[in-house]
């Protein structure tokens, strides 16, 4: 008498190669956005409230002008101190950063890794045949990658 299989009748899977995954798959929607007349201290307190770090700076058009940073924020708060005066209320556009480096929303994951990775910027906004459709950050990658499964891995 031979041995019998319990693993019973196997089913072929099919392997589903996924797409590769876009920073347009993956990135902020919704973007807490800056003006350029914004005051200096009225981005610092929306940093707080939002519990963001930065954000993209769009003029009336909604075209992509800067990025403000809390990096920014602090070249301001030390020269404050330096100078030894308060922070004074000045407009955004003093102390965002500009021409903005930015992203494809067609881009993969893989190349907008690099891209983090030979830069120090922690966030690149996303466009989208010239406009403004979004933000990725360094911890999406991140969280992206924990997610894949290996027949997604490029």
């Amino acid at each position: 008498m031979g041995i019998k299989s319990f693993q019973g009748q196997q089913i072929k899977q099919s392997r589903k190669i996924n797409k590769n995954i876009t920073v347009g798959d993956i990135m902020s929607r919704d973007l807490v956005t800056f003006s350029p007349e914004d005051s200096i201290h009225q981005v610092m307190s929306y940093f707080i409230k939002y519990k963001i770090s930065g954000g993209p700076i769009v003029n009336k058009t909604g075209r992509l002008v800067g990025i403000i940073s809390e990096a920014d924020c602090m070249r301001e708060i030390s020269d404050s101190r330096y100078f030894n005066m308060p922070i004074l209320d000045k407009s955004v556009k003093s102390f965002m950063s500009f021409p903005v480096e930015t992203i494809q929303a067609s881009t993969n994951i893989f190349d907008a890794a690099s891209k983090f990775f030979k830069t120090s910027k922690r966030r690149f906004p996303v466009m989208d045949k010239g406009r403004l459709v979004g933000q990725i950050s360094r911890k999406d990658i991140v969280i992206c990658a924990l997610k894949m499964k290996s027949q997604t891995w490029r």
